[in-house]
């Protein structure tokens, strides 16, 4: 493992990530030198600064190997987590340590929750850092920087075959710079129509950017402490449930029905589940708050369980009602669509539709194979055989992702929470939904957890953004040798 080289990579997304710190310091030029200037300043120029000592010091050797690739892709997560924390820091308010820490990394791994109190007490500067760094995450920390990132030859490609997940590299016949191309144009297309999309229905043109780049990440970040709620619009409702549901969909059959290709959405059977079980879960939440008195009227009860559901769904995490307030059996759904999430490919985290469909195909071999012991049964997504390993691979991961839920939930309990709010925590942050439910419900926040809480929720919101196994190899011993 060459170390200096690991570096120099890593060097290169800090400097990436320093100057969207001088955007921030743009904007809050504009907004009048507000008091976020000075602190985004010396944050960009310290990040500058400590990306460009490795390229400065450290000579290029060749190509980067598969080894040394995850160690760039993980170690410029963490990094960008931490030089994230400098605005906050150097900015005070309500950012301590922790609270420093667990903002910046919800914000990177597109988590969306917040310690923040009063969210719109942060000058526009620092506003535009929190929504900056959650749409640097949206994409990809790597696979953003690739975009701007000089040839590497070889190393591009192992870099975004490690950013990429193996159910994220499918719908893909393209080189990896190409594949790069895709989801940075896909990426700002969506972005752009949402903001003038947001800006027509009623939103000024600074919110109206600030919540299109949290919903395209599929991030839930809002400059308003009510969120969306603090609009009642259900025009703005509208824009943001499209710009969300589309953002759940695998990027490249976007590309590809947008281009006129054969592999588009109308072909996926992954869209297809994953839009019937949104469609399916309002319709039954719909029924659930109409028959239990909450709204008033069939249409009400749909608008706001369309626009809950489509957020937890696609770890956006807005909120436009407070969901403590609804039916068990509407947050039982809700919980539900909070684990499963959108598809891969997108920028949703979860355990992905992909996993759930082909977990559900694997039983149903499984039983029939019992009943016919010789039969040989393959199965299948989007018409493609699924080879073993694949299988293999998709049966783990839901095991460790289940078995870091336990672990959060029991870690949380122990040490003070009621068990709904440790357990729907733990699933909020394992899957970057954001909000969960009792003390962290959609209409609070992480501000009151208890600050070792606060640690054990931003670790889980890594795994769950680096999709566990990138996350545990790095600080594995045996690995870096």
């Amino acid at each position: 493992m060459r170390i200096d080289l690991v570096l120099r990579y890593v060097g290169m997304v800090m400097l990436f990530i320093a100057a969207f710190m001088l955007i921030s310091v743009g904007i809050s030029y504009a907004s009048g030198m507000d008091s976020s200037f000075y602190p985004l300043l010396l944050s960009a120029l310290l990040t500058a600064l400590l990306g460009a000592f490795p390229q400065i010091f450290v000579e290029k050797k060749g190509q980067l190997s598969t080894k040394e690739g995850f160690a760039v892709v993980v170690g410029s997560w963490l990094v960008a987590c931490i030089v994230g924390m400098f605005p906050y820091l150097i900015w005070g308010g309500e950012f301590n340590l922790i609270n420093a820490w667990f903002e910046s990394v919800s914000g990177f791994t597109t988590t969306g929750a917040t310690i923040l109190e009063d969210i719109e007490a942060l000058p526009r500067g620092m506003q535009f850092w929190r929504m900056s760094s959650t749409w640097i995450g949206g994409m990809g920390v790597v696979m953003f920087a690739l975009v701007i990132l000089p040839s590497m030859g070889r190393s591009k490609m192992t870099l975004s075959s490690v950013e990429l997940s193996s159910l994220a590299r499918e719908n893909y016949n393209y080189r990896t710079q190409i594949i790069v191309q895709i989801l940075l144009v896909v990426y700002l297309g969506l972005t752009l129509l949402s903001t003038l999309s947001l800006k027509m229905a009623g939103m000024n043109w600074f919110d109206a950017l600030c919540h299109s780049m949290s919903a395209t990440a599929t991030s839930g970040f809002s400059t308003k402490n009510l969120s969306i709620a603090f609009y009642n619009s259900p025009a703005i409702e509208t824009v943001l449930i499209l710009t969300m549901a589309i953002s759940g969909i695998h990027f490249g059959l976007i590309y590809a029905t947008v281009t006129g290709k054969r592999n588009n959405i109308f072909r996926s059977e992954v869209t297809r589940y994953y839009v019937g079980i949104l469609i399916g879960a309002a319709l039954l939440i719909t029924i659930s708050l109409f028959a239990d008195g909450l709204y008033p009227t069939l249409s009400a009860s749909f608008r706001h369980a369309i626009f809950q559901v489509t957020s937890l769904m696609t770890t956006s995490g807005f909120a436009t009602a407070d969901t403590n307030l609804w039916t068990p059996f509407a947050i039982i759904l809700l919980i539900f669509v909070s684990i499963v999430c959108a598809s891969a490919g997108s920028t949703t985290g979860g355990i992905k539709v992909n996993r759930l469909i082909l977990a559900t195909k694997m039983m149903a071999a499984r039983l029939q194979q019992q009943r016919h012991p010789n039969a040989v049964i393959r199965v299948r997504l989007d018409g493609m055989i699924q080879e073993s390993d694949t299988l293999h691979t998709v049966m783990v991961f839901v095991v460790a992702y289940f078995m870091l839920i336990l672990i959060g939930a029991l870690l949380g309990t122990l040490f003070g929470l009621d068990l709904t709010s440790a357990f729907t925590g733990a699933v909020a942050c394992m899957g970057n939904v954001g909000p969960g439910f009792g003390e962290i419900g959609s209409m609070n926040n992480f501000a009151a957890m208890p600050t070792v809480m606060k640690g054990v929720d931003a670790l889980l919101m890594l795994f769950g953004r680096l999709e566990i196994f990138g996350l545990i190899q790095l600080f594995s011993m045996k690995w870096w040798r």
